[in-house]
């Protein structure tokens, strides 16, 4: 009988707790399943009809939007382009931003709330405005181009916009505040005190870089790595404005198919196909990188 009494109330306080905790979860969860899940289910259902020329889609379900997203070779060529320019603007971001973050994490003086809004400042301008700014400085008759000619460096302009280049830079631009805050939390938990002993004990600056602060700046890496490679593989602006119509990427494409070509399942099949590879993508790195953090962490 006591037994029995002393647990009602555990029973009643942990009823309690289930209700509040689903109460407080149940707004999270409506936005997730609104304006995620359901998009998505409707993408992945648009991508199986059949297109139509009065209607989004036709009658009847279909695999030929998947079939030609994946045999034809334009489409992987532009899915292929689309990879080679999203992992070098994630290797260039984290060359850049790597010494920064490190600086901005060792940094004791005054100045580093200056130079920590540096860092943030490209965040509080749009991608628009950013772009078009580029396309002042990288355009025939811009900044760069005009300043070599004035010197008599070059005769004719360098083509420095409406290629791989010019979208590489833009985006390298926009997404590397993303590359550098993931790392700097990573390398504001390393003590400086690891790396005075490691120099104590004979070791160089770049061993020291080798074996100490990469490996535990590993989880900036990993988060940075992906959020560089999600946004820039899903950049729509950037690659439109720098690369205009000679650097066909998937995500101006697949815009294209919906709004230009109004084949809305085929351009659906070219979303999924993408958001599949880039899933690939990120579970190729994140695997043996959360296995390096967690061997670190071990140890």
């Amino acid at each position: 009988m006591t037994t029995e009494v002393l647990a009602a109330p555990i029973a009643s306080k942990t009823s309690r707790r289930i209700n509040s905790a689903f109460w407080l979860a149940l707004p999270a969860v409506l936005l997730v399943v609104v304006f995620l899940i359901v998009p998505y289910l409707n993408i992945v259902l648009m991508s199986f009809r059949t297109p139509s020329t009065t209607a989004p889609y036709g009658p009847g379900f279909t695999v030929a939007n998947y079939y030609r997203a994946i045999t034809d070779s334009f489409y992987f060529a532009v899915l292929l382009r689309t990879l080679i320019v999203t992992f070098t603007v994630t290797l260039v971001c984290f060359l850049l931003g790597f010494p920064v973050a490190y600086h901005l994490a060792r940094m004791t003086s005054k100045w580093r709330t200056f130079f920590y809004a540096l860092v943030l400042a490209p965040l509080l301008v749009s991608a628009v405005i950013r772009s078009f700014g580029w396309m002042i400085i990288l355009s025939n008759s811009g900044l760069i181009n005009s300043i070599l000619r004035d010197f008599g460096l070059i005769t004719r302009p360098l083509p420095l916009m409406y290629n791989e280049f010019g979208v590489i830079v833009g985006l390298v631009h926009v997404n590397i505040p993303f590359m550098i805050l993931p790392l700097l939390a990573a390398l504001q938990g390393i003590g400086p005190s690891l790396e005075e002993a490691a120099h104590s004990l004979g070791a160089k600056r770049m061993t020291v870089l080798r074996r100490i602060v990469l490996p535990l700046a590993m989880p900036g890496i990993q988060s940075g790595a992906i959020l560089v490679f999600v946004m820039a593989t899903g950049s729509y602006v950037t690659p439109i404005l720098l690369g205009g119509s000679r650097v066909q990427l998937m995500t101006p494409m697949v815009v294209q198919q919906l709004s230009d070509a109004f084949l809305w399942p085929f351009g659906s099949a070219l979303a999924i196909v993408l958001a599949a590879i880039g899933g690939l993508v990120i579970f190729a790195w994140a695997r043996p990188t959360q296995k390096l953090i967690n061997r670190m962490g071990r140890r």
